[in-house]
């Protein structure tokens, strides 16, 4: 429904039950009359009016631009102004109506008495548009970010998929060279490797079997190219394959610790991936890998590459501070990498 609709809609709707729920109450003291429901008719109709004046003046004047305090000190301002401008407004239905009582109506007390009850009245009115206006921004702001999100990781992900292409048809070049005929089976695996990278355009999060798979062909490919040169050594918990984690999220941890770890030793090293489930539920992705770090992750001279703060901005968006990475030298010899996946990542069977 358009905005402007539901709000007319509303507003009518509600200023009508106001005026039925103030004749049902006087018609149970002194009965009800046509002048009275008149009156009281007329009197709605200026909170419509009023109210509605006061929503062009918030618009116009771009009230919610102002900080917090003075947009509550404008609002309280106009709020008494309305109150006001309603007692008189009362007075003045009345006596077109004929029902003014002029010594009791009069009265300061009375008037106090009225202008605190239209305040009442007016400040409900206020606090529902508000929270209108900042739940309608807020759902807004949402649905933007998550927009601006989807976009990013759509930019993340077409730039890791050529770079590991690139990398796959590498180690296939190398075997073909080496010992054509393992050749026929790494050529397999790769076309299993460049399957998955498809999938990186259509979903967000996959099985983490589908990811530990293609890791496995990766490293089969690779460790032909290395030979002796690479040990591989896996521990994952059964539970592990319950969950879901972003494609190509351990592929890339694994590729970067060959490029600028095992690749740059003489006599090679060892990979160790093991993947755990912590005690509040979180799964945990460890990958430790020959080499050292020089410097700060991310840096130019780490070694650590595109792809990790890749990694790092692709769990940002997908989890928030839900997620976490952490990468460092574990001791003289290796480099730890850790990945905490949310609990909230586990698939439904």
């Amino acid at each position: 429904m358009d905005r402007s609709r539901l709000y007319w809609i509303l507003q009518i709707l509600g200023w009508s039950c106001f005026a039925v729920i103030n004749l049902f109450f006087v018609s149970l003291i002194r009965g009800i009359t046509s002048v009275q429901i008149g009156a009281y008719l007329s009197l709605g109709a200026f909170y419509l009016v009023s109210t509605h004046y006061f929503r062009h003046i918030i618009i116009t004047k771009k009230w919610f631009d102002f900080s917090f305090s003075k947009l509550m000190s404008n609002a309280l301002v106009f709020l008494l102004a309305l109150s006001f401008a309603n007692v008189i407004a009362t007075i003045l239905i009345n006596w077109i109506f004929g029902i003014l009582r002029v010594h009791e109506d009069l009265k300061p007390i009375v008037l106090l008495v009225n202008m605190f009850i239209s305040f009442l009245y007016y400040t409900l009115w206020t606090m529902m548009y508000f929270l209108y206006h900042f739940l309608e921004n807020y759902n807004t702001t949402l649905k933007y970010q998550a927009k601006i999100n989807e976009i990013k990781l759509n930019q993340l992900r077409s730039q890791l998929n050529p770079h590991f292409i690139f990398n796959a048809l590498n180690s296939v070049r190398a075997l073909v060279d080496e010992n054509p005929p393992k050749s026929k089976e790494a050529i397999t695996q790769l076309s299993n490797i460049l399957r998955y990278s498809l999938i990186m355009d259509k979903k967000r999060t996959i099985d983490f079997g589908d990811e530990i798979k293609i890791v496995r062909d990766y490293l089969d490919l690779e460790t032909i190219r290395f030979e002796e040169r690479l040990k591989v050594n896996f521990d994952i918990e059964e539970e592990a394959y319950h969950y879901k984690i972003p494609p190509m999220m351990l592929q890339t941890i694994v590729e970067n610790a060959i490029k600028h770890g095992i690749s740059n030793r003489m006599k090679g090293g060892l990979i160790e991936i093991k993947c755990s489930i912590g005690l509040a539920g979180d799964l945990y992705l460890l990958v430790k890998n020959s080499g050292q770090l020089k410097g700060g992750v991310g840096r130019k001279n780490d070694g650590s590459g595109h792809g990790v703060s890749n990694t790092m901005q692709r769990l940002r968006l997908i989890y928030g501070s839900k997620a976490s990475f952490k990468m460092k030298n574990f001791d003289a010899e290796f480099v730890l990498t850790e990945i905490k996946i949310p609990k909230q990542s586990i698939k439904l069977d």
